[in-house]
């Protein structure tokens, strides 16, 4: 018997050296993440950061799956929801809404934050102003952005009526600023509150948004005029800061947490069953009424039960980001938390533009009325991710203090972000 010699097999100059590249790039960001985690405090409360994190992503996620566009002839872009056409995806919009959890965050993270900064020395003034800085640079910055993209896009051949769309969506969640910004300007008052009376001054609160909705959609609600419903507006969402007041002043245990799971969900259930409240968290082109702005007593209920099991998961929730390349992510969302919420619909209106050149792009462009739009939107989701991690390289320096940047800068983007909210109200 004879054996014939192996035929030697050629490999491809360069093949082994991507593989043995592998281990070595696992190895560092291995090395990276464990680092990350032994550089956080002992005292830092993980659990809280994950769940900011959690709210954080939720809002990208549900403008990008509950936002679309459609598309005009001349290739014009408008805005679009599939909820219009596809009503039955309501229930979705009671996951991604979570603003609830991230006021209760941020409540209970001001009130320690404040609590810092008096045991240095500091006044609340300046914490305050410190606080407001840190939300208000981001939002100066991408408005002044948008002020510059605006006529260089026209130039581009960029229609008018695509840039208000694109200029509407940068407005859209930036809202948010603003009422946050006035919470955490009554933090003081919220901790003398929660000391006083616990959660029973959430529960104020409450009422008080339970009352005007009985007011402006009850028997009298002809008579009612129909600014009525700004008066929800700042109580309805101090409700979930309040909470998380409570929380961090150990005044919201997990007895009342279950007492807010519960009475929320049933709550939540009763207003939708018996009393018609639209079942989108998110406002829908064509319905007369809308439960997010201003909140209805429906977005305190879904608040309500979010804050409760946010409250009972807490500890599962710390001991899960104890494991170092869990916790990584939920560092990386925090420090871009202002970035992501800024920048979130530039990167989807980003892929849209060009996609319209091309005509109506399945999940993009084309009306959002199908299961299939749905389904290609979903493959959509990590072009948008990737173009928001593009942008946030950029933009990210707007977080940090404007260290270095003189007086006529600050006065010159004070100016542009005033231009483009001249703009994007349509008063140009």
């Amino acid at each position: 018997m004879t054996t014939e010699s192996p035929v030697p097999v050629t490999r491809p100059t360069g093949t082994s050296r991507p593989r043995a590249a592998l281990p070595a790039l696992r190895a560092r960001a291995g090395a990276a993440v464990r680092a990350l985690d032994a550089r956080t405090p002992a005292h830092r409360d993980r659990a809280i950061d994950g769940l900011r994190a959690l709210a954080l992503l939720s809002v990208p996620t549900g403008h990008w799956l509950l936002g679309g566009f459609t598309r005009d002839a001349d290739g014009t872009l408008h805005n679009a929801s599939p909820l219009t056409a596809l009503g039955f995806l309501a229930p979705a919009s009671w996951l991604l809404q979570m603003l609830g959890v991230f006021f209760l965050v941020g409540g209970h993270a001001s009130v320690l934050s404040l609590r810092r900064s008096a045991a240095q020395g500091g006044s609340t003034a300046r914490w305050l102003g410190g606080r407001l800085a840190r939300l208000g640079r981001p939002v100066l910055g991408v408005t002044a952005v948008w002020a510059v993209l605006v006529p260089l896009l026209h130039g581009l051949g960029v229609s008018t009526a695509t840039l208000r769309t694109g200029a509407t969506l940068v407005i859209q969640p930036l809202w948010f600023v603003g009422i946050y910004a006035v919470v955490t300007a009554l933090t003081p008052l919220c901790v003398a509150a929660a000391r006083r009376t616990g959660v029973w001054s959430a529960a104020v609160l409450l009422v008080w948004v339970a009352a005007v909705d009985a007011l402006r959609y009850g028997p009298f609600a002809a008579a009612v005029p129909s600014w009525w419903g700004l008066l929800n507006l700042l109580p309805g969402w101090l409700f979930g800061y309040q909470l998380g007041v409570c929380w961090a002043e150990g005044r919201l245990g997990r007895p009342a947490a279950r007492v807010l799971l519960l009475g929320g969900a049933a709550l939540f259930a009763a207003l939708l069953l018996f009393f018609h409240y639209p079942a989108s968290m998110v406002g829908v082109p064509g319905q007369d009424r809308v439960n997010s702005h201003p909140p209805s007593l429906l977005v305190l209920a879904l608040a309500a039960a979010q804050s409760g099991a946010a409250v009972l998961l807490r500890d599962a929730l710390a001991r899960l980001l104890r494991r170092p390349a869990l916790w990584a992510p939920v560092v990386m969302i925090n420090l871009s938390a202002m970035t992501i919420l800024c920048w979130h619909q530039t990167a989807m209106f980003a892929a849209a533009v060009p996609a319209a050149l091309a005509g109506a792009v399945p999940g993009l462009t084309a009306v959002p009325d199908t299961l299939g739009w749905l389904a290609v939107r979903l493959a959509w989701l990590p072009v948008f991710a990737v173009l928001l991690v593009l942008i946030g390289a950029v933009t990210r320096r707007f977080e940090a203090p404007w260290t270095g940047v003189g007086g006529a800068r600050r006065a010159l983007a004070a100016v542009l972000a005033a231009a483009f909210a001249v703009f994007a109200l349509g008063y140009a």
